[in-house]
Formats: C-alpha cells, sequence, structure tokens
C-alpha cells in the first residue's frame, strides 16, 4: 500500500508541557476543493489525547474509533494503543483497506501510526502528516529551534498557514486543538 496523500496538512507539536495539534479544513476529492472547513483533529480519550489524520474521511473516522476504543481497553496509554490499533491494521483483512494516517498525542508523547504497521515517536515532538506535512514539518522545526518563546500553539497554527501558502492541497482554514 502507497500512501500519497494528497489530502491535507495536519501538525502537531508538544512543547514546554503543553501540546497542539492542527489541521486546516480543505477536502479535496481529485483536483476539485469539495469543502473548505472539514475538522480533521479532535480530542480523543476525556480530552486528554489529541489526534488528527490525513486521508479518507470514512477511513480516518473508522480508525478514531478504533484507537479510542484501545485508548480505553489500555487505560489511556497512547503508546499501547497504538501499537494494538497499528497491529490490528496492518493484519485485519478490513482495516488494512483503509487509506489513512493518524498522529497521536498527550502532553508526553506524540505518534504517528500507519497501516503498514509503524508507530513513530519522533525525537523533537513534532509530527505532520499529508501532502502539506513536510512543509509544515520543515516550519515547526525552524520555529522550535529558532523562536523557542513561541508557544506550541502558536507553533502548529503559524506552520499550518506556511503549509497552507505552499500546498494546493491544504487552506487556510484552521482547527487547533491544546491540552495544557
Amino acid at each position: 500500500m502507497s500512501f500519497k496523500l494528497d489530502a491535507t496538512t495536519v501538525v502537531g507539536i508538544i512543547h514546554d508541557g503543553k501540546a497542539c495539534i492542527g489541521g486546516d479544513g480543505q477536502a479535496t476529492l481529485d483536483k476539485v476543493v469539495m469543502k473548505a472547513s472539514v475538522q480533521k483533529v479532535r480530542y480523543l480519550y476525556n480530552k486528554q489525547v489529541l489526534a488528527g489524520f490525513a486521508g479518507s474521511t470514512a477511513d480516518a473516522f473508522t480508525l478514531f474509533e478504533r484507537f479510542e476504543d484501545k485508548l480505553n481497553q489500555y487505560n489511556g496509554s497512547i503508546e499501547r494503543a497504538a501499537v494494538e490499533l497499528a497491529k490490528d491494521w496492518r493484519s485485519d483483512r478490513y482495516l488494512r483497506k483503509l487509506e489513512a494516517l493518524l498522529v497521536v498525542m498527550n502532553k508526553e508523547k506524540g505518534l504517528l501510526i500507519s497501516g503498514q504497521g509503524d508507530v513513530i515517536e519522533p525525537d523533537d515532538h513534532i509530527l505532520a502528516i499529508g501532502s502539506g506535512g513536510s512543509y509544515a514539518l520543515a516550519a515547526a522545526k525552524a520555529m522550535k529551534q529558532s523562536a523557542p518563546s513561541l508557544s506550541a500553539k502558536e507553533m502548529v497554527e503559524n506552520a499550518l498557514h506556511i503549509a497552507a501558502d505552499i500546498c494546493i492541497y491544504t487552506n487556510h482554514h484552521l482547527t487547533l486543538l491544546e491540552l495544557e
């Protein structure tokens, strides 16, 4: 399965004891903007976990539900829930067909989860996915290094705006969620 997601930009940062995740609102179908205000990030597990997706919307909602079930099963441990979801996603005949990537985080840890069985925790607590993910990731890394006085929320917002200026599949209609 190949993940070329011309769909969105989601970026998450953990900084100074706070976590923030944000996503743009553009939903595209091939080369057409279908909606400008999709919410691609959400709170999970009693607002203790943030999650965002890139890819098929219906697939992502299925994965959000499965991930939240795993969070409940493993008492909010995002690492254990992510590993178990990735194992199911890779081995389950139905789930294997889902095309999306997830970013999940709490105030201590951020993870990227894929259908190929990947669970990746970056060294610098910055995650980005989607077609504008590389642009947002570069912008967020630069801000975290050169402007550490910015809050996690300010870094996420700025990174998303930079990605939206560059990526045609990303817009400026942002949703930002925080854990303090």
